[in-house]
């Protein structure tokens, strides 16, 4: 069976996504925002928000993170702070270390790191 993409309204809590970089595209460096973006394509360097971040199924994210709350569907490889949530999904993949004051793993998520659990902020 094929797997749904992430919607741009993943979530009611977040509401809209206000960006979404495409599955072309690809970018390197400092990546600091404030309204929900979404990643479907490749990003590398440092993510910084206290707003949500998504990474959508077959994305690649080779970046430290520190958001609010971070949705992975794709691949994030660094380590990762989520101040309020942290959630993976099924085809979420994560290799770091992960803080984050809420966690929720679905089945089938590869996780290769270390968990530490925080106040939420």
């Amino acid at each position: 069976m094929a797997r749904k993409p992430i919607s741009p309204t993943i979530n009611p809590e977040i509401g809209n996504i206000a960006t979404v970089f495409g599955q072309s595209t690809s970018f390197h460096g400092i990546l600091e925002f404030e309204k929900p973006l979404q990643i479907n394509g490749r990003f590398e360097g440092e993510i910084i928000t206290d707003g949500v971040l998504v990474v959508g199924e077959g994305a690649v994210v080779r970046a430290n993170i520190k958001a609010g709350t971070v949705i992975v569907g794709g691949e994030i490889t660094g380590n990762i702070e989520a101040r309020t949530r942290l959630e993976m999904l099924t085809s979420g993949r994560v290799y770091g270390n992960i803080r984050t004051a809420k966690l929720q793993i679905a089945d089938g998520v590869v996780f290769d790191g270390n968990c530490e659990m925080i106040e939420e902020a």
